[in-house]
């Protein structure tokens, strides 16, 4: 990957995490990107993960609490994070 390919990438993550605080009322974000089979990944592919934070949310001490979302409850947050790519 070259680095303008990757500061692209990085750029973007950056406009969805403002994005994200201003639609989800969030404290702030996190950013997570994991390689090779020691860091959990099965394809080779290059993806970053965007998270909203809240405050003592112990997302990285909740693993055992996840669960699938559906694409209807998935939606309104969708919804309001595309408004607000909108405007940034």
């Amino acid at each position: 990957m070259t680095d303008e390919l990757l500061g692209a990438i990085y750029s973007t993550a950056k406009r969805i995490a403002i994005a994200m605080r201003n639609s989800y009322g969030c404290d702030g974000t996190s950013t997570r990107q994991h390689n090779e089979p020691a860091g959990n990944q099965d394809v080779w592919h290059f993806h970053t993960h965007l998270f909203p934070r809240f405050d003592d949310d112990k997302l990285y001490e909740n693993h055992e609490n996840k669960e699938f979302v559906s694409a209807s409850k998935r939606k309104p947050y969708a919804d309001k994070l595309r408004e607000a790519l909108k405007v940034i």
